[in-house]
């Protein structure tokens, strides 16, 4: 698939539903919002759908895409950043069966293809990166506050221009983006520097509760249902919190393990240049990027900590 068929899609797509993964990040928000924006201006009825809800902490995103209530029964199903069906929610699981999603957009090599029509660039920053040069050969409008959309989305999966990922692509894009005034440095302050009270509490949780396995190779976090009770935050306050394990000196991969259900734990991995991250949690179903992935494992927590240190030994030659 190219740009030339997305736009004959989008152009003939009346009623459009757009789906985000669940545990929500900037880039599938950023991506979802504007690309609901685009639509909007076209003269679509449009909403953006999340199984998690929407966060505070996003909230300069949904600016003029508010829900559409007489939107009942979409006519075309799109979904954004997500690059397998799982990753949607339980909330979203209407449009987990075959053939119920008619595009999907997307920046992963893990992806799927689970979609009737798929658009992925693996080599793309971000979900966001993608659609900005979409709408360029559309020759669509970008205004002001969806540029915002889009900075937004490039600006988190790279983690404010330095991860690994980064291209000059994804620099020239920013810097044209603000050049259509991007408020650029209260993003990045709101994405990356602004911290609730509650999210500094959060962070001391997760270091009172790292743990180090091989010679300091490896580190985690482990996070329980009743840790996240006793704290009294949200739990999208925890969803931040992955890339504290990597952040120590010496650690090659850093691992936070999330309670999800009873049995049920969300990995979020994050790893320096000597290991990929996608492959060792494909080995558990899930994928991602070459430094950042994720997965969900089943069992107790002693279980799930015994397949997870079994796996990394073969990493660190035990």
């Amino acid at each position: 698939m190219d740009f030339k068929e997305i736009k004959e899609f989008l152009l003939n797509c009346e009623d459009a539903v757009i789906l985000t993964h669940k545990s929500p990040d900037g880039d599938t928000f950023g991506s979802a919002f504007a690309l609901c924006r685009v639509l909007r201006n076209m003269g679509k009825r449009v909403n953006v759908l999340c199984s998690d809800g929407f966060p505070e902490r996003y909230s300069f995103l949904y600016e003029g895409c508010e829900g559409d209530n007489t939107l009942i029964e979409p006519k075309c199903v799109i979904a954004v950043d997500i690059a397998d069906v799982t990753l949607m929610g339980k909330n979203l699981a209407c449009y987990q069966q075959e053939g119920a999603v008619d595009l999907c957009i997307d920046h992963h090599i893990s992806n799927k293809h689970y979609a009737k029509k798929t658009y992925v660039d693996a080599q793309a920053s971000a979900t966001a990166l993608v659609l900005y040069e979409l709408f360029k050969y559309m020759e669509v409008e970008i205004d002001t506050q969806t540029a915002s959309c889009l900075y937004t989305g490039i600006a988190t999966d790279t983690g404010c221009f330095k991860y690994e990922n980064t291209t000059v692509k994804a620099h020239i894009a920013a810097a044209e983006l603000i050049s259509m005034g991007v408020p650029f440095a209260s993003i990045n302050r709101r994405m990356f520097d602004l911290k609730s009270q509650s999210r500094i509490m959060v962070e001391q949780i997760a270091t009172s509760n790292i743990e180090y396995y091989f010679g300091g190779k490896l580190s985690m976090i482990v996070i329980t249902k009743e840790l996240m009770q006793n704290s009294g935050a949200e739990d999208s306050e925890f969803d931040g919190i992955a890339s504290i394990p990597i952040s120590v000196e010496g650690v090659k991969m850093g691992i936070t393990v999330k309670q999800r259900g009873s049995h049920t734990y969300k990995l979020s991995v994050r790893t320096t240049d000597e290991i990929d991250a996608s492959q060792f949690c494909k080995n558990f179903g899930g994928g991602g990027h070459i430094r950042a992935a994720g997965c969900e494992i089943s069992g107790d927590l002693d279980e799930v900590r015994g397949k997870i240190l079994e796996l990394a030994g073969k990493y660190f030659g035990v």
